[in-house]
């Protein structure tokens, strides 16, 4: 049974540097009882070794967490909105008010152990892509704790996507035959395709003809394909993905289904992985020539899919599994009917959200990521660092952050949040985020009206 809280021994030698003790960091597929020495300074984990022995430093903070978890911050790369703010709704007021719910949303998800994330935009009109994209650009260039959970960029979910497969997208404003990357320029703004673009992640169904066009185009410019709402058959999700898409948007939904003889996109998860012969910048001709393994969004929302069908996959490529919220404004929020984009209303019960008038089409979900990690936990057998890893350091690597998000090693970002973890003994463990620390300073203490360190 571990204390009800940390002890925090602090002194004042005036380097910002925090060390955290008696606790187990995740580390690969392990839980390793090591110290982990971070700094409010430079907003970086530190070599303890180096800092100490070679540069004569201690550290302003010993923080012992009585064997409590410390994990990388979580990564959320399918976050539609939360806490009452949709992203893909402009308000009346306009631009400002948009700008202001972005950061009331990045100040209250960090609270729940999500240190960086990928604002989602569903299907829309241009026009709101053009207004609020530019608000969703990465954020971490200020390396401001105070802002809350950190921006990596836009996922763009649509609107070239399947009009069979929409899940809640409105029709009406789906683009079904992307015609090169002047039409993305047209849908997107020519300005959110420069390099660096706000998109970081954008879904679209490769069957749609010119789409593999369009994810050479988009790849060329920096941008993550992800391959979802779609109708594709098995080889058409192979040429997508040897086009240069890298991930697999929720996957088993919004798709067709898997069938003994045509796998569809869930085929993919069989593919052999050979050794890349090429880097990100090389010709797209040499770029599609070797399938490969995608990486794969699951919502474990215990709605969305059944635990087993979650194990099936992560059982068929773990290196890729990636468990994300796909979460909607309601997160937060009393049950009930609420206004969604473009005219629809979206009902709330608990965690299950539908599509009004739908015969309980589902609609997104209600559910924060730690929740998603638990559920995981529990459905699958996995062990606490390999279910943190699908939360971590694999989209990390999917999203070419590798060493700089999603991990406790030296020189990585100070994101950290220290978790309990409750029911070891029993038929249920649950993860606890207990505080959580952005760019090495604590934002959120549980218990704690009152976040410390110059937080939020």
């Amino acid at each position: 049974m571990m204390p009800s809280a940390v002890s925090d021994h602090e002194t004042h030698t005036g380097h910002g540097i925090t060390k955290f003790t008696n606790c187990f960091l995740v580390k690969g597929n392990d839980l390793v009882k090591e110290d982990l020495w971070i700094s409010s300074t430079t907003g970086k984990i530190l070599q303890s070794q180096e800092v100490f022995y070679g540069q004569r430093v201690a550290p302003d903070r010993i923080i012992d967490l009585g064997g409590r978890i410390v994990s990388p911050g979580l990564i959320d790369v399918q976050l539609n909105g939360a806490y009452g703010f949709d992203f893909s709704v402009i308000p009346k007021e306009g631009a400002s008010a948009y700008g202001k719910g972005v950061l009331q949303v990045n100040k209250s998800l960090i609270k729940t152990g999500v240190t960086s994330y990928l604002p989602t935009l569903t299907s829309q009109k241009p026009e709101v892509y053009h207004k609020a994209l530019p608000f969703l650009a990465p954020s971490g260039a200020t390396r401001d704790p105070s802002s809350g959970s950190e921006s990596l960029g836009a996922h763009a979910e649509g609107p070239f996507i399947s009009p069979t497969k929409n899940g809640i997208h409105n029709v009406s404003v789906l683009r079904t035959a992307p015609a090169g990357l002047p039409d993305l320029e047209t849908c997107y703004g020519a300005f959110n395709l420069m390099a660096p673009s706000p998109i970081k992640l954008l879904t679209l169904a490769p069957e749609l003809p010119g789409a593999l066009n369009c994810i050479t185009s988009l790849t060329d410019l920096g941008i993550t394909v992800s391959i979802g709402h779609s109708e594709a058959t098995y080889e058409e999700a192979r040429a997508g993905i040897a086009a240069g898409a890298k991930m697999i948007t929720h996957l088993f939904n919004a798709m067709r289904p898997l069938h003994h003889r045509n796998p569809g996109i869930f085929g993919l998860l069989g593919t052999a992985s050979p050794t890349p012969t090429s880097s990100p910048s090389a010709s797209p001709t040499s770029r599609t020539t070797a399938p490969r393994k995608p990486y794969f969004g699951i919502i474990a929302d215990g709605i969305h899919l059944h635990p087993t069908s979650i194990k099936i996959a992560w059982n068929a490529h773990p290196d890729g599994f990636i468990l994300v919220t796909d979460a909607m404004s309601l997160v937060g929020l009393p049950d009930g009917t609420y206004d969604w984009t473009n005219g629809s209303r979206i009902i709330k019960q608990g965690p299950l959200l539908t599509l009004e008038g739908s015969n309980g089409k589902i609609a997104g979900s209600s559910i924060s990521l730690i929740e998603c990690v638990t559920n995981f936990l529990n459905w699958s057998g996995a062990t606490v660092p390999e279910a943190l890893k699908a939360v971590t350091a694999t989209p990390a690597r999917m999203l070419g952050l590798e060493g700089v998000k999603g991990s406790l090693e030296p020189g990585a970002d100070a994101d950290v949040v220290v978790l309990g973890l409750e029911g070891e003994d029993g038929p249920e463990r649950i993860l606890v985020v207990e505080q959580v620390w952005k760019f090495g300073k604590c934002v959120f203490e549980k218990g704690k009206e009152k976040e410390s360190d110059g937080g939020l």
